[in-house]
Parts: structure tokens; sequence; C-alpha cells
């Protein structure tokens, strides 16, 4: 199983983009589903979860108030809504599936050896 990311794309600070999550062949709505992203040079971070029975959200804080993780059980989609992007955004952003917990919390984004079905990642350029 491998998740398929997209929607990442070049856009200037303060821009907007919705990245998408999908799952060939694998059912989203039995796992918490995370996004991550790496920037060069520096350690891959979890950035918000999205739980599997609730639905219940956590993000990091630097992100809090303008991006938006959301699943969409019928299309077996994760999204993230970015908004008011900043160029610190930039990376390429992954999703992948919780196999340990199903319900997200600020520890769980941060282990992210507890996430599997890693997709190729897109990328996500803010520049002026």
């Amino acid at each position: 199983v491998q998740f398929v990311e997209s929607g990442g794309g070049l856009v200037q600070p303060g821009g907007s983009l919705r990245l998408s999550c999908e799952a060939p062949g694998f059912t989203l709505d039995g796992y918490a589903i995370g996004w991550f992203r790496q920037a060069p040079g520096k350690e891959r971070e979890g950035v918000s979860c999205v739980s599997s029975s609730d639905s219940s959200t956590v993000s990091i804080d630097s992100v809090k108030g303008r991006f938006t993780i959301s699943r969409d059980n019928a299309k077996n989609t994760v999204y993230l809504q970015m908004n008011s992007l900043k160029l610190e955004d930039t990376a390429v952003y992954y999703c992948a599936a919780n196999l340990l917990r199903s319900r997200c919390t600020t520890y769980s984004l941060s282990r992210a050896h507890e996430y599997a079905y890693w997709g190729q990642g897109t990328q996500v350029t803010v520049s002026l």
C-alpha cells in the first residue's frame, strides 16, 4: 500500500493550496491520518492529524489557524487546506496512516515512526 499525495505547487506568500491524500486499494476511515512535511536539510515533522473515530484534529502551533485537515470517508480522501502560506511552509508534504493509535494527539503527531504507507509526497513551494 502506498498513499498518493497531490495538490502541491508554487504559490506566493499569503496564498492557498489544498492537498489531497488518497489510498488506492486501502480504506482510510479506520485509521488516524497525518500530514507531515520535510524541508531541505530538516527532519520530517508532523503538521496535522485527523482521528479515525470522531475526526478530531491536532495541528502543530505554527500552522494553527492557517491549515485545516479534514477527511471525506465517502471519497476515501484526506485533505489539508493550507491558507496564508508562508515562506517557511516550503517543503515536501506527505500523508501516512498511524498503525498504533486511532486518535490523534500532539504526542502521536510527533512520532512519525508509528505511521506507515508513506507516499512520494507533493512539493509545496512558497516564494515571492
